[in-house]
């Protein structure tokens, strides 16, 4: 049994440990509350983080079959952390190997990199920008490799500390300069000009987002940043590079200033081809004759005798004439107070409206022009299109309004002068002639593919200026007059539609004929318009040459031009010859 003085003993231990469990207790419970504030703090910190835009990657653009034309390309800012460099104090080593493995003078980095922040205000200072991946891949095996080495404290090893570089895009284009005039290009620095890559620089660079960046892991993937759409063109990488060799041949072989030809489907207005030789890479030096880049859509020129399709097409959907109307041509005709000559001041005598074409006589298609009267003559240019723009989807393509429609200006403009159109103008209204009288607005977009979805654009039409009969009439009729009227078309096992033109030029300002003649003696320009199979057209071919120097007839340097090419396209296209066709067909 416990004395008193024990018994006292024992509560009082027990009061005071009671009590100090209560104090432990507390102090438990404060740096517990201070451990969950500080906690709390600090995830608040790293979760709340900062917003940084992501500049989505630029669409690519494919041809027709998916063969990429625009890309992008990886490479690098390259540049030096002056807190990190400054600490070390490694600006010598840094100057050496940057400027040995990116070829840059020594004192130019050494002279960016000794610096500390507080001179500058900065903490990075960019070295060097649009460095490729095998540079880089050097650059981080060098630094890896200054890492590894061993120093001490007395000869501390080399470093690269302090030396960084980011990612960026640029674009890049595969196959060169290959329809270089249809696709544009950007710059290093992200600037959209020209072509395609300016008419849908939008679409192309997407919209920048907004993205969380914190010091937690995981937060953003590169599979959830925003990607600009993607674009496939309605050109075939094929046609386009067989097109462009051969107007680079003829043009150098005619010594003519320059060359267009365009290859269009009728059907839905798809622009198979569009070559120049204004592209990038045969641009001539301080020429003040060449302005543009893309003549196909920006040269205004009178295209001639090719026009006359116009005409006639008028003239036989308005019931004037058929095919086999005749006509007396004496070889000059006055109208509206203008005297208008043959080509080559001949008077042909009896010949039908077929023979017309086939004789490209500029008194006959004056003189129905004359018949058709003024009003009927331009609703037909008008509804054709002809003095305004055709609405291709490339940048920059300009237009020149008819003069004011009368009697005065009715005869040249029935044979294709004292009018001004780009060639695409041209290729989409005579295309409604190969297209059973339907005229399809051109185009160079096929798909957009956006979000991993493809979305097909439909063919838009314009208008329908002539009749399904009208167009079927006039095709036969020029491939009757093609087959008589140029030897220089030779393409077996195919009938064909076409038309040639030759046109004058008007003498530009510090030509010697300026201000003293309408037209230069000295040059002109050829054309010529074709398509086929003539029962059905499955493309149409469209050439210019400028200022040819062998022969100023468009029958003579352009047919030839449309025969190659005609050539090529029946393989490319995969068109049998029409007996083969049409027995399959019968079949």
């Amino acid at each position: 049994m416990l004395s008193d003085f024990e018994l006292r003993t024992n509560i009082i231990k027990v009061i005071f440990s009671m009590v100090a469990i209560l104090i432990l207790g507390r102090i438990i419970g404060l740096q517990t509350n201070k451990a969950n504030r500080d906690f709390q703090e600090y995830w608040e910190y790293v979760s709340s983080g900062y917003e940084e835009e992501i500049t989505p990657a630029r669409g690519l653009i494919y041809d027709r079959y998916g063969t990429p034309l625009a890309t992008n390309l990886t490479v690098y800012e390259v540049n030096v952390n002056l807190e990190k460099s400054n600490f070390v104090g490694n600006a010598e080593t840094i100057a050496s190997v940057l400027s040995r493995i990116l070829d840059i003078p020594y004192d130019e980095v050494f002279r960016k990199t000794n610096v500390s922040v507080k001179e500058t205000g900065f903490t990075r200072k960019i070295i060097t920008s649009f460095i490729d991946q095998e540079r880089i891949d050097q650059l981080a095996l060098t630094y890896d490799e200054y890492e590894n080495l061993n120093g001490t404290k007395k000869n501390p090893a080399p470093t690269l500390y302090g030396v960084e570089w980011t990612p960026f895009l640029i674009r890049q284009y595969p196959e060169e300069e290959l329809a270089s005039n249809v696709i544009g290009s950007v710059s290093k620095y992200g600037d959209a000009r020209r072509g395609v890559e300016q008419q849908y620089d939008e679409l192309l660079s997407g919209v920048p987002s907004k993205s969380l960046q914190t010091g937690l892991p995981n937060v953003i993937h590169d599979d959830d940043w925003p990607k600009g759409s993607s674009l496939v063109l309605t050109i075939d990488r094929e046609i386009q590079r067989t097109v462009e060799d051969i107007l680079d041949f003829h043009v150098d072989e005619t010594g003519s200033l320059s060359g267009v030809v365009i290859v269009s489907d009728p059907e839905t207005g798809d622009v198979l081809a569009m070559a120049t030789t204004s592209r990038y890479d045969r641009l001539p030096d301080n020429d003040p004759r060449i302005e543009f880049v893309n003549p196909a859509i920006e040269s205004l020129y009178e295209p001639g005798s090719v026009s006359k399709v116009l005409t006639m097409a008028a003239a036989l959907d308005a019931g004037l004439v058929t095919p086999d109307t005749p006509f007396l041509d004496t070889g000059i005709v006055e109208v509206g107070g203008v005297t208008v000559y043959n080509w080559d001041r001949v008077g042909h005598g009896q010949v039908t409206m077929t023979g017309c074409m086939e004789l490209s006589l500029n008194v006959c298609l004056a003189s129905v022009a004359r018949d058709l009267g003024v009003t009927t003559f331009y609703e037909y240019l008008d509804a054709f299109g002809i003095g305004h723009r055709s609405g291709i989807d490339l940048e920059g393509e300009r237009i020149y309004p008819l003069a004011i429609p009368g009697e005065g200006n009715l005869a040249a403009h029935s044979f294709g002068q004292a009018m001004n159109l780009a060639p695409i103008q041209m290729v989409t209204a005579i295309s409604a002639v190969a297209n059973d009288g339907v005229m399809m607005a051109p185009r160079i977009v096929r798909s957009i593919i956006s979000n991993g979805r493809q979305y097909d654009l439909p063919p838009k039409v314009i208008s329908k200026p002539i009749t399904a009969e009208t167009a079927h009439t006039l095709t036969e009729m020029l491939t009757v007059s093609l087959q008589g009227e140029s030897s220089n078309i030779e393409v077996d096992g195919y009938r064909l539609a076409g038309k040639t033109g030759t046109a004058q030029i008007a003498p530009y300002k510090g030509h010697p004929e300026y201000d003293i003649l309408p037209y230069r003696t000295d040059a002109t320009n050829a054309s010529f318009v074709g398509w086929g199979p003539a029962d059905d057209p499955k493309f149409l071919v469209y050439v210019w040459l400028e200022e040819p120097q062998t022969s100023p007839w468009g029958s003579v340097v352009a047919a030839p031009v449309f025969s190659d090419v005609v050539n090529e396209l029946v393989v490319l296209m995969d068109i049998p010859p029409d007996a083969i066709r049409l027995q399959i067909a019968n079949q």
